[in-house]
């Protein structure tokens, strides 16, 4: 007997994300014609978008595929959409967040980040885009959803920001010293 434990994943995935959308069967058409469809946000899932400067400074790197494997790891899994284009992390979150965290969505955005929910509508690539596309453009799946519903932790997401936004502002403070000339490397 042969068992397709992950194509069975993909296509529950599949179908629990095209739930969120009115028409299903047309989302569905969207996705295999464009390879993305937009999906409302605030019903299954809400999305908090994470401005890829911030990523890369948690990370400490740049390197797209480094990446990907440090948001897998400190996110345990949770699903992370990256529009390549506009250099941007959507962490998909549950519906509630941009309600429960309006406070701290309210500080954050200062750091261009911004937790989306009703009212909004996200582009979400098909659950087999998981590698980023040529030059640049388009949307891929930097943390594919490993099932349905499967979604991150919003503590884990909420430290991934504070970490950005931290080193992010040691690297502007650590360049204002070498500048300024008193940074003992600037000697």
């Amino acid at each position: 007997m042969t068992v397709h434990v992950a194509a069975d994943r993909r296509l529950a995935v599949e179908h629990w994300l095209l739930s969120a959308h009115s028409c299903p069967s047309r989302a569905r058409e969207e996705w295999q014609e464009h390879g993305i469809v937009l999906l409302p946000l605030g019903t299954l899932f809400s999305a908090v978008r994470i401005p890829g400067r911030l990523v890369s400074a948690a990370a400490e790197t740049a390197d797209p595929q480094e990446t990907d494997a440090f948001l897998d790891e400190v996110l345990d899994g949770g699903p992370v959409i990256c529009d390549a284009y506009g250099l941007r992390y959507y962490a998909l979150v549950p519906s509630g967040v941009p309600v429960t965290w309006r406070a701290a969505a309210e500080d954050w955005r200062t750091q261009d980040v911004d937790c989306l929910g009703r009212g909004t509508y996200l582009g979400v690539p098909r659950p087999d885009v998981v590698d980023q596309p040529a030059y640049g453009a388009g949307s891929y799946w930097a943390v594919p959803m490993s099932s349905a519903a499967v979604l991150c932790a919003p503590l884990s997401v909420a430290r991934l920001i504070a970490a950005g936004a931290h080193r992010a502002a040691g690297d502007v403070e650590e360049l204002r010293s070498v500048s300024e000339g008193t940074s003992p490397g600037a000697w």
